[in-house]
């Protein structure tokens, strides 16, 4: 099946050789924890491209703005508010926090903060939302990466793993669905919408999906040609 249709299987994050056995763990292996900061600073360079392209933030961006406006709060206030209770959804979904969950802020932050200065921007609007749209497939990639090292996600990729879990319904649909949700909200609050924030809203699910399918059909390529050398 070509990729491209392949992504709207994925039903479950794929666990790969170097996923760890557990996402809370005090000792994981080495080549997870490598995989988790690969991932991370390839997701964080993917939302500096959206950032950098000034065409429209992501949907929760959306979502915060529409928050800052109803109750006056800053925007980074209103992002922490919305992330905070976005971990308390985790308790029902029984979802696992790991290095991961923190790590994720923290190398996302890093790299928006140092990768952005450097980052191009055109003049031309359709260059702009090209380099957004590759900003939303380079953010999926690097969140197939991170979610399958399985140490622990974010708030938001959380949500959409257990809530996966719960439903059983593909990656795509439920990223699309929460992506779709919360950029309704903030749009309806007041929160500013985008090209950019279309693109992510409708292409970070798949994006991310497809990424997890890239990667496990390339494990068992490599498998399938190590068990013909051993044979």
């Amino acid at each position: 099946m070509d990729v491209a249709l392949a992504f709207r299987s994925v039903t479950s994050v794929p666990r790969l050789r170097w996923s760890s056995p557990k996402a809370f763990t005090m000792r994981p292996p080495l080549a997870s924890v490598a995989f988790l900061v690969i991932g991370l600073v390839v997701f964080g360079l993917g939302e500096a491209l959206l950032v950098a392209a000034g065409v429209g933030v992501s949907p929760w961006t959306v979502f915060a703005q529409g928050v800052t406006n109803v109750t006056g709060w800053s925007l980074g206030f209103a992002t922490f508010v919305i992330s905070v209770s976005v971990l308390g959804l985790w308790i029902p979904l029984r979802q696992a926090p790991g290095m991961g969950t923190i790590l994720n802020a923290i190398i996302v932050a890093l790299v928006l903060e140092f990768a952005l200065p450097y980052l191009p921007g055109f003049q031309s609007y359709l260059a702009n939302a090209a380099l957004a749209l590759t900003g939303v497939f380079v953010t999926g990639f690097g969140g197939a990466i991170y979610l399958i090292a399985n140490l622990g996600p974010g708030p938001r990729d959380g949500l959409m793993t257990g809530l996966q879990r719960v439903t059983g319904q593909p990656i795509a649909r439920v990223r699309t669905f929460l992506e779709l949700t919360v950029v309704a909200i903030g749009w309806a609050l007041g929160g500013t919408l985008g090209l950019g924030t279309v693109f992510f809203a409708l292409g970070i699910g798949p994006a991310m999906a497809m990424g997890m399918q890239i990667l496990q059909s390339r494990s068992v390529a490599r498998q399938q040609q190590t068990g013909r050398r051993d044979a």
